[in-house]
This record gives C-alpha cells, sequence and structure tokens, in this order.
C-alpha cells in the first residue's frame, strides 16, 4: 500500500473549493487516494451530489470513518491571510477551508488506514452534503446501505470535537434539531383606519413570546437544557403610516432525549393556532425537523476510542453531547457512532487554519485505534 502523508493529502483536498453543493474534483482525491491503499470505492451520486462509500476487507468487524469533503463559503477572501483554497502551510500551520472542517481528518484516516492491515473490514463514508440540507448526502447513504444489507459495526466520525487541545472532548451523542418558519399574514391598510385592516404583526409578536416563555426542561442526562433561539423577524414595511400585510419569523429549537422533533413541532404549530384566534388572517407553522437527539451509551467501543486518544495525547477526553448537529444523527440507524477530530475553534471562520502538528497526532490516533478496535472487536 501507499505510504500516504496526511498533511499533503489534506492540502491537495482544500485546494478544492468544494463548497456545498459542488465537489470540484475532491471525492476524486478521496476516491484516488483510497484505491492507493487498496479499498474498493464506489460513487453513490444522489441529488447531484457526489458520495463515496470504500471498503477493504470482507469478513470481521466492519468499523466505518464518516466525514465530508463539503465546505461553506470562504467569506471575504480578502480578509484571509492566505487564499482560502490555497493550502497553505506557514510556521506549522495548515491554512485553507477545510482545515478544521473537515478535510484533514478525512486525510489522517485514509493516512492510519494505510498503515494498518487488520483482521476485518474498513470502511469510509465521504459525503459531499453536510454543510448544506444533507438530504442527499449521509442520509441518502445510510438508507442505500441498509437496504443493500451492509453491516457496520461501528462509525467513527471525524468532526473537530477537540475543544481547546487536540484529545479533551469526544462527542458520544447530540441534541436534536428542528427549525420553523412563522408566516402571518393579515390586510394591509391605514394605520388611522385599523378596522379595515387586520394587522400581522401583533399576532407575530404574541407568538414569539409565547414559545420564548415556555422553560422546555431542564436538562436530561447527558446533555444540557434544550433552548429555543428567534433567529429572524421580517416585516419589510418600510412606510410608517401602513399597517403590513405580512410579517414573518424564523426560530430554532435545539433539543435533548426528552422531546422529539415530532412533539416539538406539533407544539410549535398548535402555539400558532392559539396566537391566531380571533384574527382576520392566516397563520402558518411550517416546522422542519433535521435530526433527533441521540446518546451512544458509554461501553466497550467508547472506551477503546476513549483508550486511543489518551494514549496517543495524553489527554483524558471528556465524553460530551454539546453542540451542534452532524451527520452522526444520520448514522445512528445503522450502528453505534462517535465522532472525534482535530480542535474547532477556527471551523467557518476566515483564517481557519489547524497545527500540522496536530493533523500529523491525529493520525497517529486514528491509527492506534484501529489497531485497538479490532483487537477488541476481531472475535
Amino acid at each position: 500500500m501507499a505510504d500516504i502523508d496526511p498533511v499533503e493529502l489534506a492540502r491537495e483536498l482544500i485546494r478544492r473549493p468544494s463548497v456545498t453543493p459542488a465537489d470540484a474534483g475532491a471525492m476524486a482525491i478521496v476516491e484516488r487516494a483510497l484505491g492507493d491503499s487498496c479499498f474498493s470505492c464506489r460513487r453513490m451520486t444522489f441529488g447531484g451530489i457526489e458520495n463515496l462509500y470504500a471498503r477493504r476487507g470482507a469478513g470481521g468487524a466492519n468499523l466505518c470513518f464518516a466525514g465530508h469533503t463539503d465546505v461553506v463559503p470562504p467569506g471575504d477572501e480578502a480578509a484571509w491571510r492566505h487564499p482560502p483554497f490555497a493550502g497553505a502551510v506557514e510556521a506549522g500551520t495548515l491554512h485553507g477551508r477545510g482545515a478544521a472542517d473537515m478535510k484533514s481528518a478525512i486525510a489522517c484516516f485514509i493516512a492510519a488506514s494505510s498503515r494498518r492491515q487488520v483482521q476485518g473490514s474498513l470502511s469510509l463514508l465521504i459525503t459531499g452534503d453536510e454543510e448544506g440540507e444533507a438530504e442527499h448526502g449521509t442520509k441518502a447513504v445510510v438508507a442505500a446501505l441498509r437496504a443493500e444489507g451492509e453491516r457496520i459495526d461501528h462509525c467513527l466520525v471525524g468532526e473537530p470535537t477537540s475543544s481547546a487541545r487536540l484529545g479533551d472532548m469526544i462527542k458520544i451523542g447530540r441534541r436534536g434539531s428542528v427549525s420553523a418558519q412563522i408566516m402571518v399574514e393579515g390586510v394591509q391598510g391605514h394605520v388611522a383606519y385599523p378596522d379595515r385592516a387586520a394587522n400581522p404583526a401583533p399576532v407575530l409578536v404574541r407568538y414569539l413570546a409565547a414559545v420564548q416563555e415556555r422553560a422546555l426542561d431542564a436538562g436530561h442526562p447527558g446533555f444540557q437544557p434544550s433552548n429555543l433561539e428567534i433567529t429572524s423577524i421580517d416585516i419589510g414595511n418600510p412606510a410608517g403610516n401602513v399597517i403590513p400585510a405580512r410579517a414573518s419569523a424564523r426560530l430554532n429549537i435545539r433539543f435533548n432525549p426528552a422531546h422529539t422533533g415530532a412533539a416539538l413541532s406539533a407544539w410549535l404549530c398548535e402555539a400558532g393556532e392559539a396566537a391566531g384566534q380571533g384574527f382576520r388572517g392566516k397563520v402558518t407553522v411550517t416546522p422542519r425537523v433535521s435530526g433527533e437527539a441521540f446518546l451512544t451509551e458509554p461501553g466497550a467501543f467508547t472506551h477503546v476510542v476513549a483508550a486511543a486518544v489518551e494514549a496517543v495525547t495524553g489527554v483524558k477526553p471528556e465524553l460530551s453531547t454539546t453542540g451542534g448537529t452532524s451527520d452522526a444523527r444520520f448514522i445512528r440507524a445503522l450502528c453505534p457512532v462517535v465522532e472525534f477530530g482535530l480542535v474547532g475553534a477556527s471551523m467557518h471562520k476566515v483564517d481557519e487554519q489547524v497545527p500540522v502538528a496536530d493533523v500529523r497526532t491525529l493520525t497517529d490516533v486514528y491509527e492506534r485505534l484501529i489497531g485497538d478496535y479490532f483487537s477488541e472487536f476481531s472475535g
């Protein structure tokens, strides 16, 4: 098998401007590197999104690594120290969009797997749709693999989970997410003649006050409290003497296992009905659940991951459920899943960057994990 340098592979991936939904050749680089490491690769394209599932070995336990080649837009490119898609290395630091989130982790796992022969199977599930709506990426691949009867025993997602230093945090679960758009449609009119109009603004204010007032919970074992955040309020009325025709808002709830997305969606809709009582207009609440809360209970798999992290980094990792959503929410339908990767302090920011030393250390962690995993689960 080829001797793969994770830093050079990460640089090569960063040079591909794969802003969701563009692939820009990133998946071909992954496929070539995996082929050099004796993986059988197949592209899985859904809705125009390039995904890849690769496997080496046909029997025994199957340890899967999951990640994404797509990245968020760079923002103001002039504000970057180095061009966001140059993959520059300066003073021991790798710069570029995707350096932390999460092209480097993909490179690390490919490099680590190239160093290890195992009594079992290694696989990779790589998507190009994690940063977008995530409908045609991991979600679709997981559904296809389940339909085919593909068995994956455990999965590690390489998201940048470390907080202050590499190794200090592993994610063993995530809160769920439900977003909603609220549209209140009234009747436009002159402010001096309110009887001839139906003002949607007070109805929207009443709705938002009601849902914001509710304390969702005080937390759940292993999880922080659920929270509801209003993210946008829009009326778009430039005139001070006109009652607007419509008013809208958006909100998001991050919830722990005390709730389900369906129950919260129903509550949001019921609140819309209550706010609209007596209103000569229409209140429409449109919820969207992007993921349910889940927890991978601490056990043999989480212990193997945590032990590998501590053995290489010297840091005892915290098992956490904090942060946003990830593709782990889809993979949990296949198998137990945890997440571990680089420090995420610069992800999605201008001048996204990671220390080169951390990239090499993460490769060592993944290599140790592969060896320890098959020692634990090969029987």
